[in-house]
């Protein structure tokens, strides 16, 4: 009966260990609090928008050989988050070529583990971070063009997007990666309803946290493969007054 008991009792102490979720994997280059990096999409949102605790951004993308971004579209990104942005100490955008996973598809959970073991710029003094993957990959949802998935993480499609655009017949590949950067990061900042109170009723519930508004950039389509005959026969979308209305609330410009 003894060792009954303490098998009982020795099962309940490793059930109360603390355990390493995959949520909370390390990163492998991160001097600091891993935990920083691994909350929900928007959970920074008054982070990135207001000067209160971050005075500049530092954003990192990091891309597989032959998928680099369009400079064009980095700048239009640029001037994007300082029009929104209250950073008065600027805004900063580093790119890096990284090993080729070698893999046609890629799950979330193995995006994670690509930015976990290759991120190298985190929050540092009053600096604030954003880490974004170009993949040449599909994502599972053959239809994505990108995907925003931690507080300060999303990917970018980059091989769909090369595919898909500059050719004949195609949308520019400025116009298209700029939308779909543009729409990921509108999502870190908060949108929709994601961190960034709605002032306004515009949440597309048929499709999450989008825009209800089809011109806006944060309408659904914006991150898939739906954007391709907008884009053909359209400007590239901006954020809508609804969208505007929710980051200058939460601390944006």
């Amino acid at each position: 009966m003894k060792q009954v008991f303490s098998a009982i009792a020795l099962i309940m102490a490793l059930l109360m260990m603390p355990t390493c979720s995959k949520k909370d994997a390390p990163f492998i280059n991160n001097p600091g609090n891993t935990g920083d990096y691994n909350k929900p999409v928007g959970a920074s949102s008054r982070e990135f928008l207001s000067s209160n605790s971050f005075t500049s951004l530092a954003v990192e993308i990091q891309y597989i050989s032959g998928y680099a971004p369009d400079a064009a579209a980095l700048d239009q990104l640029k001037q994007f988050l300082t029009a929104r942005l209250n950073k008065p100490g600027g805004i900063t955008i580093s790119t890096k070529a990284i090993a080729d996973p070698g893999e046609a598809t890629l799950s979330l959970s193995r995006i994670r583990e690509i930015e976990q073991h290759n991120r190298t710029v985190f929050n540092k003094g009053t600096q604030l971070s954003i880490y974004i993957l170009y993949s040449n990959s599909d994502f599972t949802d053959a239809g994505t063009l990108g995907i925003a998935y931690r507080n300060s993480s999303a990917a970018l499609m980059g091989k769909k997007i090369h595919d898909n655009s500059g050719g004949f017949g195609q949308v520019s590949r400025t116009k298209l990666e700029a939308t779909v950067l543009e729409h990921e990061i509108g999502h870190l900042l908060g949108l929709v309803d994601l961190g960034a109170s709605m002032q306004s009723a515009h949440k597309d519930v048929t499709h999450g946290n989008h825009c209800s508004n089809q011109q806006c950039l944060m309408y659904y389509a914006s991150e898939t493969t739906d954007v391709f005959g907008f884009l053909a026969h359209n400007n590239a979308p901006l954020l809508d007054a609804g969208c505007l209305a929710d980051l200058k609330a939460n601390g944006g410009k």
